[in-house]
């Protein structure tokens, strides 16, 4: 397995067969178009290949607070249904973490469905905690993939 950083849009529309497993109505040329405004606010992926085949897919954004200064925020951990349970999910963490820590980032954040129990034990094993709440105030449900 290998782990390439993808900084263009056309790179990253490469990720789109895997990403539809976590978003299925979500059509290509949405996610060019999400994925063009996205790169020029400071947004890369994370893949995990294996023979040219992408096994997971991670988004990544690096950002500041006031509270805690320089973080990544992991944006949506996807791995290929036929390859989760082999450690797949684990290297982009660990990857992540170590980009973190070589940016100067004070902590690592990502948000998970109140709901996805699979995806909050992946993360506790990986030394993830929730200390808070993401709210939000829905304004229109129809542009909610």
């Amino acid at each position: 397995m290998e782990l390439i950083e993808l900084t263009t849009v056309e790179e990253m529309l490469t990720t789109y067969e895997v990403l539809t497993e976590l978003y299925p109505s979500l059509e290509m040329e949405a996610y060019r178009n999400e994925l063009t405004f996205m790169v020029q606010h400071n947004y890369s992926q994370v893949v995990v290949k294996e023979k040219e085949v992408i096994l997971g897919v991670s988004g990544v954004w690096i950002g500041n607070k006031l509270w805690c200064g320089k973080y990544l925020e992991i944006d949506n951990i996807v791995v290929a249904s036929k390859t989760r349970s082999k450690g797949v999910g684990k290297l982009m963490v660990d990857f992540l973490e170590e980009k973190a820590r070589a940016l100067g980032c004070s902590m690592m954040a990502l948000d998970s469905y109140t709901s996805n129990f699979k995806a909050h034990k992946f993360f506790y094993n990986q030394g993830f905690a929730p200390k808070g709440f993401h709210f939000i105030h829905l304004l229109n449900e129809e542009k909610i993939r």
